[in-house]
């Protein structure tokens, strides 16, 4: 029998398990079981809470098809609300072991529960070749991506994992299922990519959704929420701090 929490973000639900007191194996498969909505516990993928040695714990994040990624914004923020309210540590500022580094969490903690949680994302990382994404240019701000019957226009970055952002006139009627699934596969990235569909409303406001890698749309993505407002920075379309508004609420992303 394996313990587990079903939490979630913005409506970026993860399976969360407790891998520090519990042992696991084939946590590929155990991902892709969790996750399917008809037979398993259903999500978008799953999140185990290891020991670290360089940090407070270590985050291992899964998609739905058992493969596994950098980071999640969103998942993360849950890890820190996981570990505090479990008992797991007493810190309201946690070191957390990623795949795309440490990341530093600060916990908002009311009535001895957290409440919120802030991360710090680092800095985005523009050159091609580490994001990764095949590319004559750095930044990549102009990349044209052919997807069936369109052409797109994608600003590329890593946020902890691989984004490419393009723009859209109406992102709430965009087919996001039928270009989404192509583009994640497209040649030009070597490790696929999690694509942002933005709308930009003014220069403090934007509009998002999200085909992430190996799990499909989801309602939101933290790092392609902050991926979104890199690019739109790059390309002078926005302010430094925007509302991302999401498929299930707002997020805020001020880039420092």
């Amino acid at each position: 029998m394996i313990k587990f929490t079903k939490m979630q973000g913005l409506g970026n639900d993860y399976v969360y398990i407790d891998a520090i007191n519990q042992k696991l194996e084939n946590e590929a498969s155990l991902a892709k079981f969790v996750s399917n909505r008809h037979f398993g516990v259903g999500s978008d993928g799953l999140i185990l809470i290891c020991k670290s040695e360089i940090a407070d714990f270590k985050m291992r994040m899964f998609n739905q098809d058992g493969s596994e990624a950098e980071m999640c914004g969103n998942g993360i923020r849950c890890v820190g609300k996981f570990v505090y309210d479990k008992g797991l540590t007493n810190k309201t500022t946690v070191k957390i072991e990623t795949l795309a580094g440490i990341k530093v969490l600060n916990l908002n903690v009311v009535n001895d529960e957290v409440e919120t949680v802030r991360v710090d994302m680092g800095e985005p990382i523009l050159e091609p070749e580490k994001i990764p994404v095949i590319a004559n240019q750095n930044p990549v701000k102009n990349l044209k991506v052919k997807a069936i019957d369109k052409e797109f226009i994608c600003t590329c970055v890593s946020t902890g994992n691989p984004h490419a952002v393009t723009i859209v006139e109406d992102v709430k009627n965009f087919d996001v299922k039928k270009y989404g699934e192509v583009l994640e596969v497209a040649n030009v990235f070597p490790n696929k990519t999690n694509v942002e569909f933005i709308e930009i409303v003014d220069k403090e406001n934007i509009k998002m959704r999200v085909w992430e890698r190996g799990s499909g749309e989801t309602l939101a993505c933290g790092t392609g929420a902050c991926g979104s407002v890199v690019a739109c920075c790059l390309n002078e379309l926005t302010n430094r701090n925007v509302l991302v508004e999401l498929l299930r609420g707002i997020t805020t992303n001020r880039m420092e």
